[in-house]
């Protein structure tokens, strides 16, 4: 039973660090932590990070009464290929669902084209007789003769987990679950993902590469929730663990465990549901949020104060910025763009005498040359020290040593010798390669999301955002940065942010014409259940919020656009609000509309969610006063490649309502706010600090 103070405490794993943040029960902040993450063990390192923050705060663990708990496991296993020994099972004469793919080169000139690596090679492609349509009809009764034969083909391969899609499975999962059960009859330590459970939509090489995730990673991910749960009870934990997911919502470790692949991508969405809360606060209802971590940065674009979502992403592209080039995978995700520019990113010079900055990290270990850990390649972080722009002394609350000769050493042999550069310039020249691949990733995901990034503030965090943050604004034309309180570990702050949610897209092919409103009322029903099954088991009470959408298109059109459905029974007279609506948001993408023309409802989808609690308005405006530095250090300028003396500050010691002006540095134990020559900087009422490009700066 939970003590009175009722603490809640986050821990975001990352690629490099460990983020801790514990609160109180208003909300009040009162200890945060970075430590290495441990990559052979996980939940070591987060223990460390829990007991350091408990200490910080003389706080116990019978205190804590909630428990947030995100990781960049599951996206490092199917990067990484960590995964289990996964087969699939097909519907009979569907075997090549994975080769086909959608039958088109995703760069139509490369000679040398690289296939995306699905996982699974056809010889550990199986198939089973029987045949659902569309409708949810059974035209071939399911062979259960042949189980037994193909239970013992898995067995011969070794094949660990088997991810199992029969057509129109969304439609009836019947045949599917006969062969779960069947199978796990014969085979009981093989793990089963079955496709109407992990992704109910129609397109079935879509549907088939997201079970084949969810199969690959599901024992890698049981085990570990597993074993992070035992050791936090050991400890003394009381509460019950949440997992964050890619779409911005907790759930429990029983339907984590059950469908990890929706823990993909769940530690960056934190860094955008905390953005999106302070673009609430401030009323500004175009941002971009910039996290930049030790491994990748993440870009989010969010608009009427919500990010941007999607129903599917790619994992692992051969070829970063070119779709069709990884392996789809249909969740509900918040849409970000991430880019392996971290401050981990190693550079090198190719054999052109071009720079390249990432996709390659030195991670936690060995990390940064200047870490003194091992470490033998150049970094960001590494540039950054040798600018002068990360003080050695007290970094990351002096438990990293940091060894700016080292950091110039290995600069100079890998960069500056290759290009006749001295380490400072070859210092520059990697931060500038990393801006710009930061900065041009950032302009592509606008253009291609239909938006302009100059009317837009961005909020930067992250252990790195705020070192690169004006840096980033510059190339991208935006005007105004944020830098929130406790920007390092701003993930983990934006797990404290989010409901327990569980959202559902399923599959019912219908037209407006003939739109059977009972039916679909009932669907939603079904939904609403389920949902409201997984959302309880996390928040056992309190309202909870209900949207409803459809994924409407033109008859004969290959994709579909979101249109709201009312959080209520629908009636006849929805079917012409629901043909306005789609009118409205088809001439908003489009700028126009196809009159005339069946509309066509592919999918439905439900999201469930519990209520986030608010911690008070947000304060008013403080007197402008002119802040006094702590001392000065001597920083190579980003705006004229000139060493310049910086006025430092520490943000401890920054009042609301303090101003200065670039070149200037602001120390905190996480991460340093660079504010560039051409910025200006002030501190609001909350304590978050502004920096908005002075007059005349921006060409």
């Amino acid at each position: 039973m939970p003590s009175p103070r009722a603490l809640r405490l986050a821990i975001d794993i990352g690629g490099t660090f460990t983020d801790t943040v514990l609160v109180d029960g208003d909300g009040r902040i009162l200890a945060t932590t970075k430590t290495a993450t441990t990559p052979a063990e996980p939940a070591l390192g987060a223990l460390e990070g829990a007991r350091i923050a408990l200490t910080a705060a003389s706080a116990a663990w019978d205190e804590i009464g909630g428990f947030i708990h995100g990781t960049t496991l599951a996206t490092n296993a199917l990067i990484e290929r960590r995964g289990a020994k996964v087969g699939t099972i097909t519907t009979e004469g569907f075997r090549d669902i994975l080769e086909i793919a959608y039958e088109r080169r995703y760069s139509q000139y490369a000679i040398n084209l690289e296939k995306p690596d699905l996982i699974v090679p056809r010889t550990r492609t199986f198939t089973v007789g029987g045949r659902m349509n569309a409708r949810g009809e059974e035209l071939v009764p399911f062979d259960e003769d042949a189980v037994a034969a193909l239970a013992g083909r898995l067995e011969a391969e070794g094949i660990h987990a088997v991810a199992i899609c029969l057509l129109h499975s969304y439609a009836n999962p019947t045949h599917e679950l006969r062969l779960r059960e069947m199978l796990r009859a014969r085979l009981p330590d093989l793990v089963i993902s079955v496709s109407h459970e992990v992704s109910p939509e129609a397109r079935e090489f879509d549907r088939l590469c997201t079970t084949v995730a969810n199969a690959y990673i599901q024992p890698l991910m049981s085990r570990y929730l597993a074993d992070f749960e035992a050791r936090f009870r050991a400890a003394g934990l009381a509460c019950p663990i949440l997992m964050m997911t890619a779409s911005g919502g907790m759930t429990t470790l029983e339907t984590a465990s059950r469908l990890p692949v929706r823990l993909v991508e769940s530690g960056p969405a934190g860094g955008a549901i905390l953005a999106a809360r302070l673009a609430r606060e401030s009323g500004k209802s175009k941002v971009i949020s910039f996290d930049m971590g030790g491994t990748t940065a993440k870009l989010c674009l969010i608009d009427g104060f919500r990010p941007q979502t999607a129903r599917k992403f790619e994992i692992a592209r051969a070829e970063r910025f070119i779709r069709g080039s990884g392996m789809p995978v249909r969740i509900p995700v918040i849409e970000m763009i991430e880019i392996g520019a971290g401050g981990g990113s190693i550079a090198s010079v190719d054999r052109l005498g071009r720079i390249r900055v990432g996709p390659q990290s030195a991670g936690a270990d060995p990390g940064p040359a200047a870490f003194g850990n091992g470490g033998k390649q150049p970094t960001v972080t590494d540039a950054d020290i040798v600018q002068g722009l990360i003080a050695p002394d007290g970094f990351a609350k002096s438990r990293i040593n940091v060894n700016p000769s080292a950091a110039r050493a290995v600069l100079k042999r890998k960069v500056g010798d290759a290009l006749g550069l001295d380490p400072d310039r070859a210092a520059l020249a990697v931060t500038e390669i990393a801006d710009e691949n930061m900065a041009s990733a950032g302009r592509m995901h606008a253009v291609e999301s239909g938006r302009n990034l100059d009317d837009h503030a961005m909020i930067a965090i992250g252990g790195n955002g705020p070192l690169h943050a004006t840096r980033l604004a510059r190339r991208t034309r935006v005007r105004t940065v944020v830098v929130p309180r406790n920007p390092g570990v701003g993930s983990a702050v934006g797990f404290l942010h989010a409901p327990v949610s569980y959202e559902i897209v399923r599959s019912r092919y219908t037209t407006l014409e003939s739109l059977d409103v009972d039916a679909i009322n009932r669907f939603f029903k079904d939904m609403a259940n389920e949902a409201r099954t997984v959302v309880r088991a996390g928040a056992p009470d309190g309202p909870l919020t209900e949207r409803r959408v459809a994924f409407m298109r033109y008859h004969g059109q290959g994709h579909e656009i979101e249109v709201t459905v009312p959080p209520r029974d629908l009636e006849t007279s929805d079917a012409e609000s629901l043909r306005s609506a789609f009118g409205a948001e088809y001439s908003r993408q489009f700028s126009r509309t196809v009159p005339d023309m069946k509309i066509e409802i592919l999918n439905w989808a439900l999201h469930l969610a519990s209520e986030v609690p608010e911690f008070g308005p947000a304060p008013s405006a403080p007197a402008r006063s002119t802040a006094s530095p702590a001392g000065s250090r001597m920083i190579l300028c980003d705006v004229t490649g000139e060493w310049r003396e910086a006025a430092v500050y520490d943000r401890a010691d920054l009042p609301n309502g303090a101003c200065l002006s670039g070149p200037a540095l602001i120390t905190e134990p996480q991460t340093t706010t660079l504010v560039s020559a051409d910025f200006d900087a002030r501190v609001d009422g909350a304590g978050n600090i502004w920096m908005t490009w002075q007059d005349g700066a921006l060409p």
